[in-house]
């Protein structure tokens, strides 16, 4: 049975990490069920060139390729009658990458005013794996109260710092650590990194 994800991309700088999130996980025959912000559409288009194309379009005109099982849905941050919305709406984890500080502090705070929100708190409270990758330096008292709360909530805070044990070539290298890491709390295979030893 292919795996759901829920991929989230906020506003944060770094959506480098969740094209490349998108792209490894398109390998396999997986559902992914993704919400980008509204600010995230505008730093993708920053960071990217996306040009406000269909997010499959732009993903497969920049060579990413889709496993012939693989399913990629889209869903507007407004959306409260999108599938990962709902506690009934079964996944295997949920990933904001980048995750901005203003969706971490709604996280933990409780406040799903939107679907990424909304979908977070539905993870954490049905016990479903969720992944924050918060993209901020230098960190406030108030970012890492966030952090902590939602750490104790159930959240995996996994900030993206690129590891250098395995002798990074270029962008792309140092990106995959980050990615790689996500992968292993996914379960999900991967052969982006050697495992240590």
């Amino acid at each position: 049975m292919s795996k759901k994800i829920v991929v989230a991309i906020c506003g944060a700088s770094g959506s480098i990490y969740g094209i490349r999130l998108l792209t490894a996980l398109l390998k396999n025959p997986v559902k992914i069920y993704l919400v980008i912000s509204t600010v995230g559409y505008k730093v993708l288009e920053h960071e990217t060139g996306y040009r406000g194309e269909s997010f499959s379009s732009f993903l497969k005109n920049n060579g990413i390729t889709f496993n012939k099982n693989a399913y990629l849905y889209t869903y507007d941050q407004d959306d409260f009658f999108a599938p990962p919305a709902s506690g009934s709406f079964r996944n295997d984890g949920m990933v904001i990458i980048p995750c901005s500080m203003k969706t971490l502090g709604a996280i933990a705070s409780g406040m799903a005013d939107n679907l990424i929100h909304r979908a977070a708190d539905v993870n954490m409270k049905e016990k479903r794996p969720l992944i924050l990758l918060p993209r901020e330096t230098p960190l406030s008292i108030i970012h890492l109260k966030n952090m902590y709360v939602a750490a104790k909530a159930g959240a995996t805070i996994m900030p993206p710092s690129p590891s250098f044990y395995s002798n990074p070539k270029n962008i792309s290298d140092l990106v995959d650590s980050v990615i790689a890491r996500v992968l292993d709390h996914l379960k999900i295979e991967h052969d982006l990194v050697k495992q240590w030893g």
